[in-house]
């Protein structure tokens, strides 16, 4: 039956007397987005890392990461690994692991590079780097497959961690590209079919060495 005039006047006169609800509270920006990680940062970050699309490998040592990197690039076929970082090439030389070191004629030969890294975001799986090591702005982008080298002292849980221990390591000089990288370039902007290597790499990988294992160097 439809409300009479009567009945809806009455209506919005009770409406009216209602006490007023509670008011809501007020936000507090300064409380974290996301609730705390209760795993271990290595373990969520491996698992993020993977989910994204990564390939994820644990080191144990540094001759474990000489047998890992050694058999990676015999699956993967690389005969140009691109290695730039000083202390890159001094760890990869007391591996007797083959590297090219120099940039002649790299673009055309470089089947992948390998870097070091600022942080892993343990939440998100992802890789922050920036042009402040020796890589500079080009390794981590421009070859097919982009390998990092990273321990697990640099895990943190969260993005704004990862900023700022940028901030405390560079103050007010920071590089001028700062990148978080989170699994292989991919985009599906055409006829939404996924393309991977449309920006970057086509593939990532990460070896992460532990920093407490007694055989690894600090």
């Amino acid at each position: 039956m439809a409300e009479s005039s009567r009945d809806l006047i009455l209506r919005r006169i009770r409406e009216a007397l209602q006490p007023p609800s509670a008011p809501l509270a007020a936000p507090d920006f300064t409380a974290p987005v996301f609730p705390g990680l209760t795993a271990d940062l290595a373990v969520a970050f491996a698992e993020s890392f993977v989910r994204s699309g990564g390939l994820f490998y644990y080191c144990v040592s540094e001759e474990h990461f000489y047998d890992q990197l050694f058999t990676y690039k015999q699956e993967k076929s690389l005969d140009n690994l691109y290695v730039w970082e000083p202390e890159l090439k001094k760890l990869l030389h007391a591996g007797g692991i083959g590297f090219v070191g120099d940039e002649t004629d790299w673009i055309a030969k470089a089947d992948a590079g390998l870097t070091t890294c600022e942080a892993l975001v343990a939440r998100t799986g992802s890789v922050l780097v920036s042009a402040g090591s020796a890589s500079g702005r080009r390794l981590s982008i421009y070859p097919d497959q982009h390998l990092v080298l990273a321990r697990t002292s640099q895990i943190v849980p969260d993005i704004g961690d990862a900023l700022r221990l940028m901030q405390q390591h560079y103050g007010d000089k920071l590089p001028s590209m700062i990148s978080l990288t989170t699994g292989p370039s991919r985009t599906a902007d055409i006829e939404k079919t996924l393309v991977l290597g449309a920006h970057g790499p086509r593939s990532i990988a990460l070896f992460l060495l532990d920093d407490d294992a007694p055989e690894a160097t600090a």
